[in-house]
């Protein structure tokens, strides 16, 4: 492995109490962060506009970011342009959509086998929504955690589905994460689609239902990134190199069965997510209480950190929520998908960093998605590397054109 040292070895990385912060919290609890010759301060972030603006500002130096932030950031969507990069994926999977008791229950009365049959669609809502449009009710509310969050897009494409139009057939708010069961609660929104663990404890309160999973929206999509300004990557490559290796180890520690117990209780310390250890837990393992009633559905790679390739920056994962952007307004429909990728996405730094590491890694830059029921191989470095099942919940297939 070749000795390179970092230029800045204290270092500040913002993060938000999610589950998936988890590679970050393993990296600094279990020491893979200082074995890199690194410093690390964590600092826990109440919102994504938190992080992107001090990830701009240089206030701190990188952080945990929805998989979509570096796109939206760097084209300037949302009002905010700074060349934001990521090398790194730090989570796949992870969210679901969650709705009221209240609103389950009116959901249950249009036909009271809405979520027998999996994963759920969103059919019965719309039957709903119309219902109220003809009696002149107001709209149904439901919130997501930043403009241009892969949780916006998972809710609209899920909601869409059915024939719900997300810009006029409901209104749609924007909640920090850690605010959302109060809200819901409040009946300030009837439902939400937010990450881990916020699902989890809304049911455990009583007060919630979750509907589906972004895993089974679709199968191991990215959903959180380790993401910096372009200036700070170019100023501190021996920096970026020892944080890639650290939060490398860290995700292969945190994937493993075996540590899962351990890292529900780092997590749920009050410096991080502060939440009941079994509720975090339940989200590690993946067992999922989809409501209080009945068993939890098992849902093992509800959470993956290392396996599956699920690190490597994929083109085409960005690619399928870059049209997204176009498809809800967010972005002209001209820009050339390929080349904004390319600049975001540095998988050539993530290829030279697992060299060094003699670790393996594909070598396409992008895949067919939606084609993948299960296990399958891809070309890789050392030979072929195991991948997973990437359907959409609808049968829909995506390919980079």
């Amino acid at each position: 492995m070749k000795q390179i040292k970092p230029e800045k070895t204290e270092i500040t990385i913002g993060y938000v109490p999610l589950t998936d912060c988890a590679t970050l919290i393993a990296a600094s609890e279990k020491g893979f962060f200082k074995k890199h010759g690194l410093d690390v301060t964590l600092s826990r972030e109440a919102s994504w506009a938190n992080i992107r603006d001090k990830v701009a500002y240089g206030i701190i130096d990188a952080a945990q970011m929805l998989a979509t932030m570096p796109v939206a950031t760097t084209l300037g969507i949302g009002g905010w342009k700074k060349e934001i990069v990521s090398s790194f994926v730090l989570s796949a999977n992870g969210n679901a959509i969650t709705i009221s008791s209240t609103l389950y229950k009116a959901l249950k009365t249009i036909d009271p086998t809405f979520d027998q049959s999996k994963p759920v669609k969103a059919d019965s809502l719309k039957k709903l929504i119309d219902m109220r449009k003809q009696k002149g009710e107001p709209l149904l509310n439901f919130a997501h955690v930043f403009p241009s969050s892969t949780h916006n897009y998972l809710l609209r494409y899920w909601l869409a589905s059915a024939g719900i139009d997300p810009d006029h057939d409901v209104k749609l708010s924007v909640i920090p994460p850690m605010q959302m069961v109060e809200n819901l609660e409040a009946g300030i929104v009837d439902g939400f689609c937010v990450g881990a663990p916020w699902n989890q404890y809304a049911v455990a309160r009583g007060n919630a239902h979750i509907l589906i999973s972004s895993y089974e929206i679709w199968n191991n999509a990215p959903d959180k990134v380790l993401g910096m300004t372009r200036e700070w990557a170019y100023n501190n490559p021996g920096t970026h190199r020892a944080l890639i290796m650290a939060l490398v180890e860290a995700a292969q520690w945190a994937d493993k069965a075996e540590h899962r117990e351990e890292l529900a209780e780092l997590l749920a310390l009050e410096q991080y997510i502060d939440l009941p250890v079994d509720i975090i837990r339940n989200c590690l393992i993946g067992s999922y209480p989809f409501s209080t009633q009945g068993e939890p559905e098992q849902l093992p790679d509800f959470h993956l950190f290392y396996r599956y390739a699920s690190t490597f920056p994929w083109f085409s994962h960005m690619a399928w929520y870059i049209e997204q952007m176009m498809r809800w307004g967010d972005m002209p429909e001209n820009m050339d998908v390929k080349n904004i990728i390319k600049d975001i996405y540095w998988v050539d730094f993530y290829r030279q960093v697992f060299d060094d590491m003699q670790l393996d890694y594909p070598l396409a830059n992008q895949k067919s998605e939606g084609v993948h029921a299960d296990d399958w191989q891809i070309e890789s470095k050392q030979g072929q590397l195991t991948l997973s099942a990437d359907l959409f919940f609808d049968g829909e297939h995506f390919d980079i054109t």
